[in-house]
């Protein structure tokens, strides 16, 4: 082939010039992936395996099998990884915030909670002036990096959807988080309403199943407590578990509504007692001294949360026990039975089962005394979340407040209140005395001072809130409740019990319970 000699001189001096290029070019890092860029990008398709990501399209991946290994470049718009190093390259199992799914019961028909359960459910109570009961389980999902939560919710639930829906629609949650509510319903294939906590999750496996979780969480949602369920799940991926059930450390003076586990040096749970007497189980011994004694078992009651995986939580409400209503009582008793590895997990915080009068009462007065006994409503490394309801501050005038939490949105005039729950929007006249009392406080504000209300046929113009010169001692007023001027609510004749609903008040455990929009006249005395 003939070559003139114009063409030999170009040659040579495109020859010389591209390898003084590439002498700067290894001498810059800019322009050598700049270079290798472009590489990468005019390769074929077909021996490159890329994953590109750009803001504005989101990811686009190929799934060929690479021919070679490519360096990993990255360039401000344009992320170019090498997918057979991933991130985390020891991680086995996902994240919690992907891998698991929380399940919530909001609800309950507990009596002992009544009247403030007549038209609510446990879940719905409100607790700490701002909160509902509920709040403190989101939280801790949220606050565990735990996206997905459904709440299933039946008895007296209108006002717990609501709060729900209109709490958490994505907030803190991610782009796919979410708190979706299931209520109570009936289908051609099941009639009647949810027969229990087993009966329920059964009956919306369909919807639990739609992402790809490998636990379920499940959650009472009317329990006060807060814990970090990463490390739970932690233990129970740890142990490789099919159940693990989170237990108290100490017995104190709970009911053992949750029944007591049998537990060996291991932490594997050997044997289930729904109600178990007291006085027949050992002592519960939380100290560690690193020597275990292979014989030694202990006891520890059940606080109704359990971690199960997925495919055992399948299996044993659809194969093994398909007619089981109840997973404390029925369902994890027959996981135990059937050989399957359930263990357990110790949990040495606060924790608070509000299953009474004077327990939710308890409960609301620790927020007001200055000790470390009680939920701590203040904890800034994991924040309780509720409704934001964007009320104005708090107007007092002349009040004189002590040891007392108080709400937004009050109007508290020249009254004395000492140790004391005050929720939304509670209205406190002049002259008023509350101590060691809850005010639950009002859902609107009133417009007009005076209203009309009735009991046994009379009206009475009592705005809601607490009337001028009145004394509140030791109660619990429930949320729109009227009291007039004058009324004295002490308790007087220091009865434990009594039921006076047709009069607008109860007596639970010696604590006076006004009950939602009460009307309670002037110069009353209870």
């Amino acid at each position: 082939m003939h070559v003139d000699s114009w063409h030999l001189q170009k040659i040579s001096k495109d020859t010389s010039r591209s390898k003084k290029e590439q002498k700067k070019e290894k001498s810059s890092p800019i322009s050598s992936s700049l270079v290798m860029v472009a590489l990468q990008l005019s390769l074929p398709a077909a021996s490159v395996n890329l994953k590109v990501k750009l803001p504005s399209l989101g990811m686009v991946q190929n799934h060929h099998k690479p021919a070679q290994k490519l360096p990993t470049t990255v360039l401000p718009g344009l992320s170019i990884t090498n997918p057979q190093q991933p991130e985390h390259p020891s991680m086995l199992m996902p994240p919690a915030n992907q891998g698991v799914a929380a399940i919530v019961f909001g609800d309950g028909s507990d009596s002992q909670l009544y009247p403030l359960t007549k038209r609510r459910s446990k879940g719905a109570l409100p607790v700490g002036a701002n909160y509902r009961l509920i709040d403190a389980v989101v939280s801790n999902c949220i606050n565990s990096n735990i996206s997905k939560i459904y709440a299933i919710t039946q008895f007296n639930s209108t006002s717990l959807n609501s709060h729900l829906t209109r709490a958490y629609s994505g907030a803190g949650l991610g782009k796919e988080g979410f708190v979706e509510v299931i209520a109570a319903y009936q289908s051609p294939e099941d009639e009647g309403w949810f027969q229990g906590t087993a009966d329920a999750i059964r009956r919306c496996l369909w919807l639990l199943e739609e992402y790809p979780v490998v636990e379920f969480l499940v959650l009472p949602g009317h329990h006060l407590y807060r814990m970090d369920y990463q490390k739970i799940i932690e233990a129970h991926r740890n142990k490789n578990a099919d159940v693990t059930c989170a237990v108290l450390t100490s017995m104190g003076n709970q009911d053992l509504e949750f029944g007591i586990f049998d537990v060996d040096f291991e932490n594997k749970v050997t044997e289930f007692r729904e109600k178990p007497d007291k006085m027949q189980l050992k002592p519960i011994s939380v100290e560690s001294s690193g020597k275990y004694d292979n014989s030694a078992h202990s006891y520890f009651p059940g606080m109704g949360i359990y971690v199960i995986t997925r495919d055992a939580m399948i299996k044993l409400l659809q194969e093994y026990f398909p007619q089981a209503n109840d997973l404390r009582s029925e369902v994890i008793p027959g996981a135990i039975s059937l050989g399957m590895k359930v263990h357990a997990y110790r949990f040495d915080g606060y924790w608070d089962n509000i299953q009474s009068i004077k327990a939710f009462y308890q409960a609301n007065m620790e927020s007001t005394r200055k000790t470390n006994m009680g939920y701590n409503f203040y904890e800034k490394d994991s924040p309780l979340y509720t409704l934001p309801r964007c009320l104005p501050p708090s107007l007092i005038t002349g009040a004189v407040i002590t040891d007392s939490v108080v709400g937004d949105g009050c109007i508290l005039k020249r009254c004395n209140i000492k140790g004391t729950v005050v929720g939304l929007r509670t209205r406190v006249g002049d002259g008023a005395v509350i101590e060691d009392s809850i005010l639950m406080g009002s859902d609107i504000y009133q417009m007009q001072e005076l209203q009309t209300s009735g009991i046994e046929g009379k009206g009475f113009g009592i705005p809601i809130g607490i009337g001028e010169g009145s004394l509140i001692r030791r109660a619990i007023v429930d949320k729109n409740a009227r009291i007039g001027k004058n009324v004295m609510i002490i308790n007087k004749d220091n009865v434990e019990e009594a039921n006076m609903e047709s009069y607008g008040y109860t007596i639970k455990a010696g604590i006076a319970v006004i009950l939602r929009s009460a009307v309670i006249p002037d110069g009353s005395i209870i």
